[in-house]
């Protein structure tokens, strides 16, 4: 069986900061590639301080936790995502355009995305994991 590739949608990263959760033994765990992009790092910045109060965890353990998940993660470049660009603008505008650059990373590394949310199962380039797919495999 070949190895599992995901890029991560935001939400299942900041699952996996925030709480010793179901995302977080995944994202540890799971034999698989995950792949992030510039748009997850603006989002964790832009939320840090927030999920850092949720997570409940002092600044060193959420420091030492935040960087262990992404040691797990491998970025694609935004070149590489420009690449695929309007591919993914065609799939992804009329359902939810800030989708774009996650289905950009996918189709750049030839990965299936991790997102729980629905909006990605109105398209049908790409394969979605939810979590509880995701599961059996842990």
């Amino acid at each position: 069986m070949e190895r599992m590739q995901l890029v991560l949608d935001s939400n299942r990263l900041f699952a996996a900061l925030i709480r010793d959760s179901i995302s977080r033994r995944i994202l540890l765990h799971l034999d698989a590639d995950f792949f992030i992009i510039t748009l997850n790092y603006e989002e964790l910045q832009k939320y840090k301080t927030e999920l850092f109060g949720k997570s409940g965890m002092d600044a060193t353990s959420f420091n030492l936790m935040l960087n262990q998940l992404l040691q797990k993660c491998i970025y694609v470049e935004d070149r590489e995502l420009f690449k695929h660009w309007d591919e993914a603008k065609e799939i992804m505008l009329k359902i939810d355009p800030e989708d774009v650059a996650f289905t950009a990373a996918a189709l750049a590394t030839g990965a299936d995305i991790w997102s729980d949310d629905e909006h990605f199962q109105k398209q049908n380039k790409i394969n979605i994991w939810k979590t509880k797919d995701l599961v059996k495999f842990v």
